[in-house]
């Protein structure tokens, strides 16, 4: 149920399952607070996000990369690029190591906030860590330096989406 209200953006009705499920004999999981952190994202409701993936850890469940993920992701739909490079930090000092999807998140964050040189930076630290950025990542960070009208950095990004065989 919690996952229908994700996949429809009822971030409300996703957090009121979620409380239910607490007062229940059924507990909600990981999976069920995803799909809510989710849902909030959907919505712009990043510091629900936040704080959902915070309770998570006081009510002794483990966030996974893609709990982090969506929360990031709910950042950058916020235009919090400081509170997702926090996130993606966070996951870089726990065992958890953060994926495409977390930093290209983190990329669009700064693009949306014209913080190109953050998010330039960002897609240099996937291949210092052997994360192959995708389009996604590429297509943030190149939207980044336009808008910043550095677009002698967007072309040569663009060059190299050309010889690592991603379309743009």
């Amino acid at each position: 149920a919690i996952s229908a209200c994700e996949k429809g953006a009822e971030w409300q009705r996703a957090l009121a399952l979620l409380d239910t499920m607490g007062r229940t004999s059924v507990k909600p999981d990981v999976f069920s607070y995803n799909a809510t952190i989710s849902a909030c994202g959907k919505r712009v409701e990043w510091q629900r996000a936040i704080a959902l993936l915070a309770a998570m850890a006081r009510g002794a469940l483990e966030p996974n990369v893609i709990s982090y993920s969506a929360a990031i992701s709910a950042c950058e739909k916020g235009v919090q690029w400081q509170k997702a490079l926090v996130l993606l930090t966070t996951m870089t000092w726990s065992t958890l190591k953060p994926s495409v999807v977390s930093h290209s998140a983190a990329i669009s964050a700064c693009e949306k906030s014209l913080e190109w040189q953050m998010a330039l930076l960002l897609l240099a630290t996937m291949c210092r860590v052997t994360l192959e950025p995708n389009i996604t990542s590429y297509s943030a960070a190149i939207s980044a330096c336009e808008k910043a009208r550095e677009w002698q950095m967007a072309l040569a990004l663009l060059a190299i989406v050309g010889q690592a065989s991603l379309e743009p």
